[in-house]
């Protein structure tokens, strides 16, 4: 009799309940990203945030939801995975956005600096120390030591598998 007398009150509660963990479910995986959005747009600095899982998380939903149309799961999930992409989709926006513009920024001053009749900047050429680089590797490891085929120190009986 007092299970009868208090539907009046856990339904709606069970119903609130149901309501609250569908919301969590779908919103809870967006939380973390607030503040790393705020702090990455308000530092202008996206050296610490990896599009790598911004990719798989792409993936991953995407594929959550071409899933749905074959094998129909809860609503909610399908609602997190389209929240979730919209919000990838938002922080790769932002990274990129920021990392090009810091990128234009450290060319314009390194420009200037260069410019500037004050001080010279004298910038190493990264080229050419990574083609001296690459054709001393060419030379040691396919140079035979004078054309002979097998060098004096490799005659132990064994064969020359070059």
């Amino acid at each position: 009799m007092e299970a009868e007398g208090l539907d009046w009150l856990l339904v709606p509660l069970h119903q609130l309940v149901s309501w609250g963990a569908a919301a969590a479910m779908v919103f809870g995986g967006v939380v973390p990203y607030v503040p790393q959005y705020r702090d990455i747009r308000r530092t202008q600095n996206a050296d610490g945030f990896s599009t790598y899982v911004c990719l798989v998380l792409l993936v991953a939903n995407i594929l959550r939801i071409l899933f749905w149309f074959g094998r129909r799961f809860e609503s909610p999930l399908l609602w997190q995975s389209a929240i979730m992409i919209l919000t990838m989709l938002l922080m790769l926006k932002l990274c990129t956005e920021v990392r090009v513009a810091n990128e234009l920024n450290a060319r314009r001053r390194s420009f200037a600096a260069a410019d500037s009749k004050d001080e010279e900047v004298k910038v190493a050429p990264r080229r050419s120390f990574l083609v001296l680089r690459s054709l001393s590797m060419f030379f040691c490891v396919w140079g035979d030591g004078g054309g002979k085929g097998k060098r004096e120190g490799d005659r132990k009986g064994g064969e020359n598998f070059r």
